[in-house]
Formats: C-alpha cells, sequence, structure tokens
C-alpha cells in the first residue's frame, strides 16, 4: 500500500479509504452488510494496509459507526489508522435533528464518538453545506470541537467551489480550524469537478477523497447498460444511480474504459481506480465494497499505472454535465 499525507497536514492515509456505509444493518438498505458479514474486509483493508476509514453518522442509522468502531478496535491498533466520519443529514425526525447548528454539530459529534468507541476523531467532516445556518456558526463550532479536543482535522463535501473558498476565508480571518480535505463528487463519468474544485484543492492544499470513484457500480461492470437490469442487490435498488448518470455520452465512457481494461487484462474497476488516483491533487478514493473481491480491485489498482495514450482513450468520450451530487 502506498500513503501520502492528507492535503498540507502532517497525516499520513492510505491511498484508498474504505468506505464503511456498505456495514450496518440491511434494515437500512438492502446491499447492507451485517457486522458479522462486514468483518472480513476489515480485516483484508488492515492486513493490506489500508488505514483510512470513512463512515457518517446516517449510515444505518448510526449502525455503521458503531460496526466501524469495533472492528477497527478488533484489527487495528488506533494509533495507526484515521478515522472519519460525517454530520448534517437527520437520521430521526424532530427539531435539531440534522444541519449544521452549532447545537447539532457539538450533540452529533458526542454521539458519533460514543458509537465509535474512540475519545477523539480524525477527520470530523460535514456531509453536505446547510443552507439554513449561517456558514461562520458552523466553521466556529467546529473549530471549538478541535481546541476541546474531541476532533484532530476537519473537512467538507459537495458544495461549490466558492462556498468552499468563503469556509476557508473564515478560518483564515479568525484563525479557526481549516478544513483540510474535500469530499466530493468525481470519477470517468463525472468530472465537472475538474474545472473549480479540484484546481481549488490543489491551490489550498487541501485533500481531495472522492465518493462514487466507480460511479456506484457503473465502472465496476455491474451494469450492461445504463438503464438495464442490475447484477448486483444494490445496483438493482439504487434510484439515486440513475439519477446520477444518465447521459448517452456516460455509457460511452463504460464502454472505454471496459476496452482498456480489456487490453490490460483487468478487471474495469482497476483501470477506473487507476485513472483516479493518477489525477492531479486526488489523494484517496473512497471505495464500497460489498464483496472481497470490490476491495482487491481497489487495493490492486494502486499498483497500476496507465500509460498517456490509455488515459486518452477513458478520457475521450466524456461531455459536460449538470451539477451533480450537491
Amino acid at each position: 500500500m502506498e500513503y501520502t499525507k492528507l492535503g498540507r497536514t502532517g497525516l499520513d492515509v492510505s491511498r484508498i479509504c474504505l468506505g464503511c456505509m456498505s456495514y450496518g444493518t440491511p434494515e437500512w438498505r438492502d446491499w447492507v452488510l451485517d457486522e458479522e458479514a462486514a468483518q472480513p474486509f476489515f480485516r483484508r483493508a488492515v492486513e493490506a494496509g489500508i488505514n483510512f476509514f470513512d463512515t457518517a453518522d446516517m449510515y444505518s442509522l448510526g449502525r455503521s459507526e458503531e460496526v466501524t468502531g469495533r472492528a477497527l478496535r478488533e484489527y487495528a491498533r488506533r494509533e495507526e489508522i484515521v478515522i472519519a466520519t460525517k454530520v448534517f443529514f437527520p437520521f430521526r425526525a424532530g427539531p435539531n435533528q440534522g444541519g449544521l447548528s452549532r447545537k447539532h454539530i457539538q450533540e452529533a459529534c458526542e454521539a458519533s464518538l460514543e458509537r465509535l468507541g474512540i475519545d477523539c476523531i480524525d477527520l470530523y467532516q460535514i456531509h453536505r453545506l446547510d443552507p439554513s445556518t449561517p456558514v461562520e456558526e458552523t466553521v466556529a463550532a467546529l473549530d471549538w470541537l478541535v481546541q476541546q479536543g474531541k476532533v484532530r482535522y476537519v473537512g467538507a463535501s459537495s458544495m461549490c467551489a466558492w462556498e468552499f473558498q468563503k469556509c476557508l476565508g473564515l478560518a483564515e480571518r479568525h484563525g479557526w480550524a481549516r478544513f483540510v480535505s474535500m469530499q466530493n463528487h468525481y470519477n470517468l463519468i463525472y468530472r465537472e469537478e475538474e474545472r473549480e474544485m479540484l484546481p481549488q484543492c490543489r491551490a489550498e492544499g487541501v485533500g481531495v477523497i472522492p465518493w462514487s470513484p466507480l460511479a456506484r457500480g457503473f465502472l465496476a461492470g455491474t451494469r450492461e447498460k445504463l438503464d438495464d437490469t442490475a447484477s448486483t442487490t444494490r445496483a438493482g435498488s439504487d434510484g439515486f444511480a440513475n439519477f446520477l448518470y444518465a447521459q448517452e455520452s456516460d455509457w460511452d465512457v463504460v464502454l472505454a474504459n471496459n476496452e482498456v481494461a480489456r487490453s490490460r487484462g483487468v478487471p474495469p474497476a482497476r483501470t477506473a481506480l487507476a485513472w483516479l488516483l493518477s489525477r492531479p491533487g486526488v489523494t484517496a478514493p473512497i471505495i464500497g465494497a460489498t464483496k472481497v473481491s470490490h476491495l482487491e480491485d481497489a487495493i490492486e489498482a494502486v499498483d497500476l499505472r496507465l500509460d498517456e495514450e490509455e488515459i486518452a482513450r477513458l478520457e475521450a468520450p466524456y461531455r459536460p454535465h449538470p451539477v451533480l451530487g450537491h
């Protein structure tokens, strides 16, 4: 496994981050693995040198954090690993159960610490930007968590580049903890982040940890056509995927990736991930795995180097998209 720094921090993270939305309870989503079924994935990830794990409080309505915390206590050394979680989306009804107010951020952080079974979250991320809360309140609340020793670093997720710059500017102006990472929607099929967000992150020294690096399975070969019957449980029940990847040109990208993978003699997931890992500024794609082969493909992709001709073939079919995923 290769390691790199997360942005301009001194924090060492593996080039692959294991996304833990897949682990919790199938009562939340039918493709989610329960705690017993999740164990081999954490064990194999640690054995392979993956030290970066990402979850969120709303995944499986808190169960993902519980499963993740117990598994990492079983298989990993706490001082070596980086545990990331997120706050924003509500998972129960009632006022103040979601968003990014000072109240919800502080209470959600305490709850995540308890579920994870740790005394400090390595990377605490806002899952989205909250339009109903002043951004000053949000950034100040996150800084308070850092000052209290409950959080080591703070990160953000999908938003406009100008919104992200506002957050960075506020932190600099007030001497608050600064966002060190951006978890955004980026893959071979959706590359709109290359216009503004990725150059901004490189200029500001912010690490990029893309979500949906395989376009929810499209780039892994789990579907024969964009709207055809899927070959996995998740693909069959994931209507959001058809919203994100609905252009005819998206299928052209899938075919190009399949062709490059075939010429290399590897699964298409590996070439798609190898391309993403080669992009300037990308720190670690967040990989979801519900089969051990998914995890193995991600691990092998770290060592796969594409040449300029292959990269050109992969990128040629791309056509612009509307903003998707914010």
